[in-house]
């Protein structure tokens, strides 16, 4: 997934490398076959982990960084799906490095489901690179979960699947974190690791609390700011 804030900070663990490669090993091998029927699907993302109000914009700073993730108005259909189209820009020094457009959709459940990005990054002003885009039904491409309806601890779920480029995975950690960024202190937070195969020696933590939504990571790009138009 390309949106940066969201992703949360990378850590290089070599401990775990085996038991991580193993688990994303036998992940990669399932057959995966999500059961998509546009009927069930809704453009009103209100999970409360991962609420997707157009008008709303998530700011976050760190690092000499800062991303915007912006819900607009706009849609997508994909495999038959209206999804949302959420902008997210990335700047490092003042420079823009990155712009994504990713689209998500919610099931009938409440689940949120990622259909793809469009994604660029950019060096002096131009694109350097379209490397990590993707959508679902095309070229066997497939849509993951970015927040399940009702998250369980040891759940572990697909978030992207096109095979070789875009294989994100995540598992819940804990429904009872505390964590503090800028935009403030919170507790009973959703805290998720995630990782890829295609990258194995990496993970990733992501925190999330109901109400707000994603929070970024306190130790990369945390959350500064919620605005509203």
């Amino acid at each position: 997934m390309a949106q940066r804030a969201v992703l949360g900070a990378v850590v290089m663990i070599l401990a775990i490398v085996a038991g991580c490669t193993s688990f994303s090993s036998q992940e990669q091998h399932k057959a995966y076959t999500p059961h998509i029927n546009p009927s069930e699907f809704t453009t009103k993302i209100d999970n409360e982990y991962f609420p997707m109000k157009p008008g709303t914009t998530f700011v976050y700073e760190g690092k000499g960084e800062r991303d915007e993730m912006s819900v607009t108005s706009q849609t997508k259909k994909v495999m038959g799906v209206e999804c949302v189209v959420v902008d997210d820009r990335a700047w490092e020094n003042g420079k823009l490095i990155e712009k994504t457009y990713d689209w998500f959709a919610q099931d009938k459940e409440g689940t949120v489901w990622y259909f793809g990005e469009d994604t660029k990054e950019y060096e002096d002003g131009k694109v350097v690179s379209t490397k990590g885009s993707w959508e679902a039904g095309v070229d066997g491409a497939k849509p993951g979960i970015v927040m399940p309806a009702d998250p369980k601890v040891g759940h572990s779920y697909h978030q992207e699947y096109y095979p070789g480029e875009a294989m994100d995975m995540a598992r819940v950690l804990s429904l009872k974190a505390s964590i503090t960024v800028a935009y403030g202190s919170f507790d009973h937070v959703l805290e998720t690791k995630e990782w890829t195969p295609l990258q194995p020696v990496f993970y990733e933590k992501k925190y999330y609390v109901r109400g707000v939504g994603p929070l970024g990571n306190p130790a990369d790009l945390g959350l500064v700011d919620v605005k509203h138009s």
